[in-house]
């Protein structure tokens, strides 16, 4: 089989290459923003070793060329190979990569800049987090986001946010947190347990502002995936997601930050097969 195998060595701090080349039988290496040269190279499978922010525009570029997705787990926090049942072990994640035949369609979320996303795309307390668990990933991993999420809570505030989904205004005040989710898992094992990759629908959960003594109670409900059947926690699904921020507001992509385009998310179903077994 011919693969190219897509590796961001930076990722969890630093991935040696060489013996994932070598078990994938001698793939063609290539970096994460040469999709060009993918394409010329004319892959029958395309292997992705990062962290999740790497694996969204390389499973837009399998399904832009119809050829199916395996991944893996290289990254910190690994959200979307926990979602889809990937292995964490790196050897059995490079069997599933290299033999294996049990493909699932799924849904590609993207912002209004074009960026793709596969996990969830958010704004509020969930971007402050994320931003002060960066400095502590490469010493406490998965542990830094929990770390994150408690230094967030003691300092965020409430964002003024318009939601309209689907054309229909579905919130407008202030929020701890807007999440816009595909498969709904971010954070190191927290998410959004009613979100299905599969149905080609964004699921849009919306934390309401409230007291900061709530939030332990809201972050229950995130790292137990129960998130949206809490008591006045809105979830609402639907093809267009259309998000109005306060002006600066950052955004957290699948564990990256950027500076907008949760004014106008799309969802494509059937966007790209991944190699689940």
């Amino acid at each position: 089989m011919r693969i190219a195998l897509v590796a961001n060595p930076a990722s969890g701090g630093g991935t040696d290459l060489a013996p994932l080349l070598a078990a994938l039988d001698g793939a063609e290496r290539f970096g994460p923003d040469a999709r060009d040269d993918v394409k010329a190279y004319g892959p029958e499978r395309i292997v992705v070793a990062g962290g999740d922010g790497t694996i969204g525009s390389i499973a837009a570029l399998a399904g832009q060329l119809g050829v199916p997705l395996a991944v893996l787990p290289t990254g910190t926090a690994n959200d979307f190979a926990r979602a889809n049942g990937i292995p964490l072990d790196l050897d059995a994640a490079l069997r599933i990569a290299r033999e294996g035949t049990e493909l699932r369609p799924l849904e590609l979320g993207r912002l209004s800049s074009g960026r793709p996303f596969v996990n969830v795309a958010s704004a509020g307390l969930s971007s402050v987090a994320g931003r002060r668990a960066q400095p502590l990933k490469s010493r406490y991993g998965p542990l830094a986001y929990g770390m994150g999420a408690v230094r967030a809570a003691a300092s965020g505030k409430p964002l003024d946010v318009r939601v309209v989904v689907d054309q229909t205004e579905r919130f407008c005040g202030g929020a701890w947190q807007i999440m816009v989710a595909c498969t709904g898992a971010f954070g190191g094992g927290s998410g959004i347990g009613a979100a299905d990759a599969t149905d080609g629908d964004l699921d849009v959960v919306i934390v309401p502002a409230g007291t900061r003594l709530g939030l332990a109670h809201r972050a229950w409900g995130l790292r137990t995936k129960t998130i949206e059947r809490q008591r006045r926690v809105s979830h609402f699904e639907g093809k267009v997601v259309e998000v109005t921020l306060p002006p600066g507001s950052e955004l957290n992509c699948d564990g990256e930050f950027v500076d907008g385009g949760l004014d106008y998310v799309t969802a494509t179903a059937n966007a790209f097969s991944l190699v689940v077994a």
